[in-house]
């Protein structure tokens, strides 16, 4: 499952916070396809829709996932790098694997 970082969980309630609807509102990943066939995930704040999963993260925040982006990042580590003008990005990396 998706492991969401507590810097990216506050970012994701900041973003969240600013939207004018109600509290099931949260960061949305869905997995588009390009024109030369490569996959890219779609960011939107938005409320779950049917099939979708949501997983719960720190303070609060939440990670809605349509099924093909949940397939993907389900080993994967959602995190906040700042971007070259300082701002805050979202990052995906890898989980640690146990030893």
């Amino acid at each position: 499952m998706l492991e969401v970082t507590p810097m990216a969980a506050e970012v994701i309630n900041e973003l969240t916070s600013q939207s004018a609807t109600d509290d099931g509102v949260g960061l949305r990943f869905a997995l588009a396809v390009e024109q030369n066939s490569q996959a890219a995930l779609e960011l939107s704040l938005s409320e779950p829709v049917d099939g979708d999963e949501v997983v719960p993260a720190p303070a609060g925040a939440k990670v809605i996932m349509e099924p093909a982006a949940a397939q993907y990042l389900e080993d994967k580590v959602l995190d906040v790098r700042e971007d070259s003008e300082g701002n805050p990005a979202f990052a995906i990396g890898r989980q640690d694997q146990p030893t």
